[in-house]
C-alpha cells in the first residue's frame, strides 16, 4: 500500500462520472465542488457569532438585537444549521421567543435543550412540522406534546410529527396525541409507545403516516379505526407483537387504503411474516411500496408473483433475504429494489435505510465485497457511506464495515475523481470514529490506509494536528512491517504540514522520534537498504526542520552516533542526502550546532562535500557553512574551521535560485561564510 505516495506509480485508470451512466454521482460531483449557498455562507458567520451579535436576558439567555428580522424560509434554515451544528441550547435556543423569527418547520434532532426552553422558544409559532428524533431526556416525549397543545393553532395545523428515540420518563401517563387534531404524519420510532398509546393515536381524524416500529405495542388491532384514512404503515422490528400470524394478516388486510407497508425486521429475529403475506392475493391491492428486508424464506419466485398481480408497485425492500437475484428485478421497469444483489440495489438500501443501523451494516458488508475490485468513480455511493456513518457514530460495526467500504472507493487513483469537499468529510468522520473506538486495532488500520492516498493526504483539508497524534502513536506501537512502513511514510508528510508550533505541542514527538531512530538503526546493524529506510530517514528529516524541539530529542536519543553509522554502511546518495539534510537542520539551531562538531562527524561531512551527486555535496556545504559561521565552537580549533572553509571554497559551490530554496537555507549560510574568509 505504500505505493501510494510514490508519484512514480502510475494509478490505475478511472472512469469519471457519465451523466448517461451515473446521474447520481454527476449531480453529487456537482453539488459537492460547488461553493456553498450565500445564504448558508451568512448564516454560519451569523451563528458563529451568534454571542457577540445579541444581548443577555437577565436570565442568562441570548436576545436578537431588536430591529433584526427573519423571512420564515430563513428562520426554518438557520434554526436547521444551529441544530446540525450542536449549538441549540436553552441559552440560544430563547432567540426564537418572541415575534422576529416566524417558524413553520421546526428541526431541534439530538438537541440538548430543556421542557422550558422548548416551549418558550417555539410552542408559540405557527408550527406545521416538528422533528423532535433523539433529543435530549431534558425534554421527555408528554412535556413535547403538552408543549405544543398549548397552543390551539398548532393543535389544528400541525401536520408532521417525529418523535423517534424520544424518551419517555418511566410510570408517564397515557401519551394524549388526540388534541394533535391536524396530525397526518407521526412517528414514534425506538419509543416506549404501548397498545394503549396507538389507540389513542388510531382516532386522530386525519392520520395517513404512521411509523411505530421498535415499540412496545403487542397487538395492532386498533389501526382498524382509522383503516379509511391510513396510507402508510412503517412497523419494522415490531418485537413484543404478541398476535398470531393469521390475527396480524386479517388486520393489514383490513387497511385497504394502504399504499405503503414496512414489515421488515432483524435477521436474527427470523419472522416469517413476510413469507405468509407474500401467499395472499387478497391483500394489500393498491400497495405501491412493500419492505420485506430480515424476513426468512422469501424466494424470487414469490416476491415476483406478490409484484405482478400488483403492477403499480415501485419500490421492495429486499435486503437480508434470499430474494433480489432474479433478472425480473433488473427488467421491471419504474421499480426500485432495496437489497444486495448488486451495486442498485445496494444504492437504495444505503438510502432508505440510513437510519437503521442493523440495515445499514448488512448494505456496507454488501457494499465492501461489490467495491474490493472497484475501477470507476462512485461519489454518490461514497457520499451514502459518510451518512451512514455521521447517524450512527457509536455503531463500532457500522463505522469499521464503512471505513472498509471508504477505503475501497477511494484507493488509489479512484480518489482523483471524487470533490474534495466530500473526502474531507469521510475523513474527519474517520478520525471521529477513533475516537470513538481508540481500542480497536482494525478500524485504526483502515483510517491509517485511507491517509496513505496521496490525494487525501496532500491535497483534502482534516485536522492534521490530530492525525499526526494517531500516527505516531501507532508507530510506537511495534506492527507488522508493512504497517510501520505506512505510518513512517505518512509521519513524513504530515511533518511537514505542521507549524513549528503545533509540532512543539505534540507530546507523541519524543517517542516518535525514538522509534523512527530504532528503525534506523536496525536497518543499518542489518544492511537493509529498502524503502522503510528511506521512508524513515526523510521522516526524521521533515521532523525535524524548523523544529528545535524535535532536533533536541534526535540528539538525546543517539541520533547523531545512529547517522555516522549509517553514513559508514551506505554509499547511495539518496540515503547520504536525507541524513545530511537532517544533519543541516542540526547545525541551523544555535543551540545543537555544537554537538556536531566532532571528529567522527565532521570526517563524514567533509568527505561528502567532494560528492558527484550535487544534492550531497550541497547538503554538506551547508552544514559547514552554519557550523563555521559560529566562531564561538572553534575557540580551540580555529586551524580546523578554516581548513573546512577552504575546502569549500575549492568545491566552488554557487547555488541556483531553485537550490537556494531547496536546501533551506544553507546555500545562503556558504556564501556568508566564504565571504567571511575572503
Amino acid at each position: 500500500m505504500v505505493h501510494f505516495l510514490h508519484p512514480g506509480h502510475t494509478p490505475r485508470n478511472i472512469v469519471p462520472p457519465e451523466a448517461q451512466k451515473d446521474a447520481l454521482g454527476c449531480c453529487v460531483v456537482q453539488e459537492e465542488a460547488s461553493p456553498y449557498t450565500l445564504v448558508n455562507i451568512c448564516l454560519n458567520v451569523l451563528i458563529a457569532n451568534l454571542e457577540k451579535l445579541c444581548s443577555e436576558r437577565p436570565d442568562g439567555t441570548l436576545c436578537l438585537p431588536e430591529h433584526w428580522s427573519f423571512p420564515q424560509e430563513v428562520a426554518d434554515r438557520f434554526l436547521r444549521v444551529m441544530t446540525w451544528q450542536g449549538k441549540l441550547t436553552d441559552r440560544t435556543a430563547s432567540i426564537f421567543r418572541g415575534n422576529q423569527m416566524k417558524l413553520k418547520l421546526v428541526n431541534i434532532q439530538k438537541a440538548k435543550i430543556s421542557t422550558a426552553a422548548f416551549i418558550k422558544a417555539f410552542c408559540h409559532h405557527k408550527l406545521i412540522e416538528l422533528n423532535a428524533t433523539a433529543v435530549h431526556a431534558d425534554l421527555p416525549v408528554p412535556d413535547i406534546i403538552s408543549g405544543l397543545c398549548s397552543n390551539s393553532w398548532i393543535q389544528q395545523n400541525l401536520r408532521c410529527l417525529l418523535l423517534d428515540s424520544t424518551s419517555i420518563p418511566q410510570n408517564s401517563r397515557l401519551l394524549f396525541f388526540s388534541q394533535l387534531t391536524g396530525l397526518r404524519i407521526l412517528s414514534v420510532f425506538n419509543v416506549c409507545f404501548h397498545t394503549e398509546d396507538l389507540a389513542n393515536v388510531s382516532q386522530l381524524p386525519r392520520l395517513e403516516s404512521l411509523d411505530i416500529s421498535n415499540t412496545l405495542v403487542t397487538d395492532i388491532s386498533a389501526l382498524l379505526t382509522c383503516k379509511d384514512r391510513l396510507k402508510s404503515l412503517t412497523m419494522h422490528y415490531l418485537k413484543c407483537l404478541s398476535m398470531t400470524k393469521p390475527q396480524i394478516l386479517a388486520v393489514i388486510r383490513g387497511l385497504t387504503c394502504l399504499l405503503h407497508l414496512d414489515i421488515s425486521v432483524h435477521r436474527q429475529l427470523k419472522s416469517d411474516l413476510a413469507f405468509h403475506l407474500l401467499q395472499q392475493k387478497d391483500i394489500l391491492p393498491n400497495v405501491v411500496s412493500l419492505d420485506i428486508s430480515g424476513g426468512s424464506c422469501i424466494t424470487d419466485e414469490a416476491v415476483e408473483l406478490f409484484i405482478q398481480q400488483r403492477p403499480a408497485m415501485q419500490f421492495v425492500g429486499l435486503l437480508a433475504t434470499d430474494a433480489g437475484t432474479s433478472d425480473f428485478f433488473t427488467a421491471k421497469q419504474g421499480l426500485r429494489v432495496a437489497g444486495g444483489a448488486s451495486m442498485s440495489q445496494i444504492s437504495e438500501a444505503l438510502s432508505r435505510y440510513r437510519n437503521r443501523s442493523c440495515f445499514m451494516k448488512e448494505a456496507l458488508c454488501r457494499l465492501f465485497t461489490e467495491t474490493f475490485s472497484m475501477e470507476v468513480t462512485m461519489p454518490a455511493i461514497l457520499k451514502l457511506v459518510a451518512v451512514g456513518m455521521r447517524n450512527h457514530p457509536l455503531d463500532l460495526p457500522v463505522q469499521f464495515t464503512a471505513s472498509a467500504c471508504a477505503l475501497n472507493l477511494t484507493r488509489q487513483g479512484l480518489a482523483k475523481g471524487m470533490p474534495v469537499r466530500l473526502l474531507s468529510e469521510v475523513t474527519c468522520l474517520l478520525f471521529k470514529a477513533l475516537k470513538n473506538f481508540p481500542h480497536y486495532q482494525q478500524l485504526q488500520k483502515n483510517c491509517l490506509l485511507s491517509l496513505t492516498n496521496s490525494r487525501i493526504l496532500v491535497d483534502v483539508p482534516f485536522d492534521r494536528f490530530d492525525a499526526a497524534k494517531f500516527v505516531m502513536r501507532w508507530l510506537c506501537k511495534h506492527e507488522n512491517p508493512k504497517m510501520q512502513t505506512m505510518a513512517v511514510s505518512v509521519t513524513s508528510i504530515l511533518a511537514l504540514q505542521l507549524s513549528p508550533e503545533q509540532m512543539a505541542q505534540l507530546e507523541e514527538l519524543f517517542m516518535a522520534v525514538k522509534e523512527l531512530l530504532a528503525i534506523v538503526k536496525q536497518k543499518t546493524t542489518k544492511n537493509l537498504d529498502d524503502v522503510t529506510l528511506l521512508f524513515t530517514l526523510k521522516a526524521l528529516w521533515n521532523l525535524t526542520d524548523g523544529s528545535p524541539a524535535a532536533c533536541k530529542h534526535f540528539i538525546e536519543n543517539q541520533g547523531l552516533e545512529i547517522f555516522i553509522q549509517v553514513l559508514e554502511t551506505f554509499s547511495e546518495s539518496a540515503i547520504q542526502s536525507k541524513v545530511l539534510g537532517l544533519l543541516n537542520n542540526i547545525a541551523e539551531i544555535r543551540e545543537l550546532s555544537s554537538k556536531l562538531v566532532t571528529e567522527d562527524a565532521l570526517k563524514h561531512i567533509n568527505s561528502l562535500l567532494c560528492s558527484r551527486e550535487m544534492e550531497v555535496s550541497y547538503f554538506a556545504a551547508g552544514i559547514i557553512a552554519h557550523l563555521t559561521s559560529d566562531r564561538q565552537l572553534w575557540i580551540s580549533r580555529d586551524f580546523q574551521r578554516r581548513a573546512l572553509l577552504q575546502d569549500l571554497i575549492s568545491q566552488d559551490i554557487f547555488p541556483t535560485p531553485w537550490q537556494l530554496l531547496s536546501t533551506r537555507g544553507s546555500a545562503l549560510g556558504t556564501m556568508g561564510c566564504v565571504s567571511c574568509l575572503q
